[in-house]
């Protein structure tokens, strides 16, 4: 649980730098919420998480080097407080439940809304805002 001075320190991981751009953009206005690294590929995103221990980490799926299933799997055997939310244009079941079945506490898809988004990871946290 958060408390009511802390932000929320959010890990981006995708392979397309729009992507993580656009979503830095809407998460940093985001007054509870701070994105403190991005990564292109799972590798990355596991070393960066060793280095940052963030908040959260917003992971993709098809990424090149590690796929974000292996990712969130290696993530979450190396810090479990750490949460995983997969975020990815596959709708199939089999890729929501690989990824949950490796420690992802949430899935969505991209074409989701930002606020499902911005509650989801509030959600994952704890933090009291994650009702707004």
């Amino acid at each position: 649980m958060l408390g009511t001075d802390m932000r929320i320190r959010i890990l981006l991981a995708d392979d397309h730098k729009i992507v993580r751009d656009g979503l830095r953009t809407l998460l940093e206005q985001q007054p509870d919420m701070e994105v403190v690294a991005e990564a292109e590929d799972g590798a990355a995103a596991v070393k960066l998480v060793q280095e940052l221990s963030p908040d959260v980490v917003i992971m993709d799926i098809a990424m090149p080097e590690m796929n974000g299933i292996e990712a969130t799997r290696r993530i979450r055997t190396q810090d479990s407080d750490v949460k995983v939310i997969g975020l990815s244009m596959y709708s199939d079941k089999r890729f929501t439940a690989e990824m949950l079945k490796a420690g992802a506490a949430s899935y969505l898809q991209k074409d989701c809304a930002f606020e499902q988004l911005a509650r989801t990871v509030r959600a994952v946290v704890g933090s009291d805002d994650a009702k707004q």
